[in-house]
């Protein structure tokens, strides 16, 4: 501490006697932070004015939390399109089927690196954004989130817009929904030749079953087992042709139940279930 004029070393200490807060002296006798500080740091302030302190700080923190509800930090900006695109669609199936929409974070698990890798590079493509990764070396299950609160609010409404339009849509993103929901969701099974895709949300597979319908696949629901079933060989055809299972999506071949022992496509399977028929 530098040497202060004692008149100035009396007026801090009666400024501060008559409840001056360390900013006020400062303002007025121009001294710097410390110095006033050291000359004062004796007198406490009356408890009615560090009352009044404290009830204004908290006013000026939930005043700056009002204003930035639902809004990123400072240089954490988030591109929001308006319209919906392909590359829309395939992203908030994904975070809706196997991921999470959570209130600050959008997150995706799967065990395909080709599912991962998509969502990655179209949350760059359309978001700009880049993920935080994690994987788990016991289960095999990679995760990429994004803790961004705008883009949480902006995936939630949209969700619930793709969930109340896509009966609407073109042919092209039906058909986009259904694949992520099969990718995600779908299961594959040689011996009962049958395609499963599973849901606990009875409205999603009850949607699921009317786009089936618009491509002229037949399917029906199990709500026990909370599964929509694809059977019989024409509809196996039409689901092949028509959406199928994306490329490079392969079965898990160290399940116990397993019959391959050994990575294999769902594509190759459905193609082997189709060739089983005796035409």
């Amino acid at each position: 501490m530098y040497k202060t004029d004692p008149f100035l070393i009396k007026k801090c200490r009666t400024l501060r006697k008559k409840g001056f807060t360390l900013g006020e002296i400062m303002k007025t006798t121009n001294l710097p932070k410390t110095t006033v500080f050291g000359h004062i740091q004796d007198i406490s302030l009356p408890i009615k004015i560090r009352q009044q302190i404290k009830e204004e700080a908290v006013r000026r923190i939930a005043e700056f939390s009002r204003k930035r509800k639902g809004k990123c930090m400072l240089g954490r900006i988030v591109v929001k399109p308006r319209n919906w695109t392909n590359e829309l669609v395939f992203l908030v199936a994904h975070f809706m089927f196997d991921g999470e929409i959570t209130g600050h974070s959008c997150i995706y698990n799967n065990r395909s690196e080709a599912l991962i890798n998509r969502v990655r590079l179209l949350m760059k493509k359309v978001f700009n954004l880049e993920p935080k990764n994690w994987t788990n070396k016991k289960t095999g299950v990679y995760r990429i989130s994004y803790h961004y609160v705008e883009l949480a609010i902006y995936a939630r409404k949209k969700a619930k817009g793709l969930v109340k339009n896509i009966i609407r849509d073109s042919l092209i993103r039906k058909k986009i929904f259904l694949q992520t929901f099969f990718d995600d969701e779908g299961s594959i099974h040689f011996d009962k030749r049958l395609v499963r895709g599973f849901q606990h949300n009875l409205k999603v597979l009850k949607l699921v079953q009317k786009l089936l319908k618009d491509f002229g696949i037949e399917s029906k629901i199990d709500k026990k087992y909370q599964e929509i079933i694809i059977s019989r060989k024409e509809n196996l055809i039409k689901f092949r042709n028509k959406i199928n299972f994306s490329k490079g999506i392969y079965i898990n071949p160290n399940r116990k139940n397993s019959i391959w022992k050994r990575k294999l496509e769902k594509r190759e399977i459905l193609n082997k279930i189709i060739d089983s028929y005796q035409k």
